[in-house]
């Protein structure tokens, strides 16, 4: 099944491998196999005695030209959940085999329509939360992160060939790059996966979102902050000390940016053991918080000290609530963005604040469309490591050539990792296309 389970207009079920058109010639009575790649053709899926199961358009793809690279078939019929058990049934009993979770996407990985930036690309565009997270999506599927790393691993391997050529086949008249151009080759190879690896922290903010804790005293208005956010009543409010006990998480779009909004608990004395674990709560979630929206009541006086402390490095906003009522004038000169839940005011503000702070907004992101996961990031912090050894070692008088080859071998690996590319077999083709040994 390629459409998700439930009730609808069409479902669509496809077929994929060498044996695709054979299981769909059964349960059509043989359209398949005479269908024109590529072109909807009306038909009837039939059982085991000839009567029609449902109806509609079967598509037919020659390999390699399909997403797989494998003969594909694709059935669209009618999108109730009785008649697609059926039909899918019928293709199970003529022959299929049930896929398995990505299965289709990993086909297409192993058949080489896609590396494995692009395969995870797919997955990223279905989750898409934002139209920033779906901008690097479709970057990642159309293989920029996948030629960036290869052209980088390219590079690196041109500078092998010439160390390895070095060591291996002294007697050949081969002119080894000196050691100070070796090494401007690798830097800015190094450079280019910095421009990656600077990608890491808003890949993260946009396939997880900014992890955003409202905090302050109670009855500030933490929780009306949310609803207003939200537009919609998420969270109980009341002028009762100690409402909100327990953490409460949404997910809000902010011009692009994926918010994961958490209204915590008042910070004060607690009156009761159930608000005591509600207030430690509280305190877990900022030590764990990419963005602080720390709320104070702009009609009251300046608390002394902070009802929470903010862990060093955190991006924090102070938020005065209830502005409409004046302010007390301990907030004067203070920098804060002043709202009011009650009139709905100064909202367009503390979006923009927001967006400023967090330096993911679309007209800040240029270059960096695609960003990297976390397993992109581990390959490539590895690859950078091993590039920095390398180039040490091949400052003059370069006397560990043949660590350096290992350090740069180490770095083709883990470059090779980002695409699922591990081939020995390159660098032969590079040494011998290059300098021509043996002829």
């Amino acid at each position: 099944m390629s459409t998700a389970p439930g009730t609808g207009a069409v479902s669509l079920i496809r077929l994929s491998g060498p044996q695709a058109f054979a299981i769909a010639d059964r349960a059509t009575g043989g359209r398949a196999s005479l269908a024109a790649p590529r072109q909807a053709v009306w038909c009837r899926i039939l059982d085991e005695v000839g009567n029609t199961l449902d109806d509609g358009l079967l598509t037919v793809f020659r390999g390699p030209k399909s997403f797989t690279g494998e003969d594909a078939v694709e059935f669209a019929g009618h999108g109730g959940m009785l008649v697609t058990r059926e039909v899918l049934s019928r293709f199970l009993a003529c022959g299929a085999l049930p896929a398995g979770p990505g299965e289709f996407t990993q086909r297409a990985f192993f058949n080489g329509k896609l590396d494995l930036t692009q395969a995870e690309g797919v997955m990223d565009l279905i989750s898409a939360q934002t139209s920033l997270a779906l901008r690097a999506a479709r970057e990642q599927m159309e293989g920029t992160i996948g030629r960036r790393t290869l052209e980088a691993r390219d590079e690196i391997l041109g500078v092998l060939a010439h160390v390895e050529a070095y060591i291996d086949f002294p007697d050949e008249d081969i002119d080894p790059d000196t050691g100070r151009a070796l090494c401007d080759r690798l830097d800015r190879v190094a450079t280019a996966i910095d421009r990656l690896l600077a990608t890491a922290d808003q890949g993260r903010v946009l396939r997880e979102g900014v992890r955003t804790v409202i905090f302050g005293e109670p009855n500030v208005g933490k929780s009306s902050l949310l609803n207003r956010l939200l537009g919609y009543e998420r969270a109980i409010v009341s002028e009762v000390a100690g409402t909100t006990r327990d953490t409460i998480e949404e997910t809000v779009n902010l011009g692009g940016i994926p918010l994961r909004l958490i209204d915590t608990a008042g910070v004060r004395q607690a009156g009761d053991r159930i608000e005591e674990e509600g207030i430690r709560r509280t305190v877990r979630q900022i030590e764990a918080a990419d963005l602080l929206l720390e709320v104070a009541d702009a009609g009251q006086a300046r608390p002394s000290i902070r009802p929470a402390d903010v862990p060093e490095g955190t991006r924090h906003l102070l938020v005065l609530n209830k502005a409409d009522l004046g302010e007390h004038g301990d907030w004067s000169g203070v920098e804060a963005v002043r709202i009011s839940c009650h009139r709905d005011e100064g909202f367009d503000r503390l979006e923009s604040v927001i967006r400023e702070s967090l330096h993911l907004g679309t007209g800040e992101w240029g270059d960096h469309a695609v960003a990297i996961n976390a397993r992109h990031q581990a390959c490539l912090s590895r690859a950078r490591q091993s590039l920095a050894a390398a180039s040490a070692l091949l400052q003059p008088p370069r006397t560990d050539t043949e660590l350096a080859a290992i350090d740069l071998r180490e770095a083709l690996d883990a470059l090779g990792e980002v695409v699922g590319r591990v081939d020995t077999e390159d660098l032969l083709g590079v040494i011998f296309s290059s300098f021509c040994i043996g002829k």
